[in-house]
């Protein structure tokens, strides 16, 4: 290697940490209202922790998408389990016992991949109550979410099915109730609603792939898990107008920049849009994409065109309270 060309290549990797750094500077300012500390989540009434704010491509630090809701202390609902929520999950101190749902928007691996470990990890926990799984039904590409689980832990022919008393009626675990949401019904539909805890979802576009929305109403907070979907999800925004999520989740996965994927997901300007839309209260970004991070300040720019509320960006086990 020439004198030249070691200076190119200092050079070259000198401008990549730069723009990391710059994107790491982004993180930092707009994440202000973040806990104290990522371990007293759980201490909070009422707190949404991200476990994991990556997407599907393994680039970084960060999990496929997964977060808990805790509710006085207890880790009552899982949404979504991405390939690295177990290490996360582990991590935070959630125990399997407490949960009241396990929601999936989709069935992307980012997002529903980890699922498997999470449930044999839930073996151990002498768990006796019922669990529901729910998540969307099927179509000629996608399984729904009962044959997912089925593929992984059904008697007969799961890839797991040392674990299949999950679906039966056998002491050895808990039974696992599964809900196939329509997601081409119009509306909201309520799969959750006891001990003050109400559960809607919401069918979204996220090209052909099933996918829903999830809006959790706990406490006289409301917040709002997007899920991956596209600017052709108009039937999310009609329905939740002006409804002043106290949290919004939505992605953070693509730019402003041509040929972009935009039949899966929103870009900036769409978001914002979005968030102006319902009115919220405070904006989260996670599922991170490293294009979107490269150029932070751009979507965030594209974003506030609309929408003039705190946008904050997650990490593996941030910890917002409500």
């Amino acid at each position: 290697m020439t004198v030249f060309s070691i200076q190119l290549h200092r050079l070259g990797f000198l401008l990549t940490v730069s723009a990391l750094l710059t994107a790491c500077s982004a993180d930092t300012a707009t994440n202000a209202k973040i806990a104290d500390d990522d371990d007293n989540c759980r201490d909070h009434p009422l707190a949404l922790q991200v476990l994991g704010s990556g997407g599907p491509i393994a680039d970084d630090h960060r999990a496929g998408a997964s977060n808990i809701l805790w509710v006085d202390g207890k880790a009552k609902l899982l949404i979504d389990a991405g390939s690295g929520a177990f290490v996360r999950y582990g991590e935070a101190g959630v125990d399997f016992n407490d949960h009241d749902a396990i929601l999936l928007t989709h069935l992307h691996g980012d997002h529903a991949s980890g699922l498997p470990a999470l449930l044999n990890n839930g073996a151990f926990a002498k768990r006796s109550a019922d669990l529901m799984v729910a998540g969307p039904a099927g179509n000629d590409q996608f399984p729904s979410t009962s044959a997912y689980l089925s593929s992984l832990i059904g008697k007969e022919d799961g890839a797991l099915r040392y674990l299949h008393p999950y679906l039966e009626d056998d002491d050895a675990l808990p039974r696992l109730t599964t809900k196939d949401i329509n997601v081409g019904k119009t509306g909201l539909q309520t799969i959750w609603n006891e001990n003050g805890l109400k559960i809607n979802a919401i069918g979204v576009h996220h090209l052909d792939v099933p996918a829903l929305a999830y809006v959790i109403r706990v406490k006289d907070k409301t917040v709002v898990l997007s899920g991956d979907q596209s600017f052709l999800s108009e039937d999310f925004v009609t329905i939740l107008s002006d409804t002043k999520p106290d949290l919004l989740v939505m992605h953070n996965a693509i730019t402003m920049a041509d040929g972009q994927p935009r039949g899966l997901h929103r870009d900036p300007k769409s978001i914002g849009e979005t968030a102006a839309a319902l009115n919220a209260q405070t904006l989260l970004l996670t599922h991170h994409m490293q294009r979107a991070l490269m150029v932070q300040d751009q979507v965030n720019a594209a974003i506030s065109e609309d929408y003039s509320g705190p946008v904050l960006m997650a990490d593996d086990l941030s910890c917002y309270p409500l």
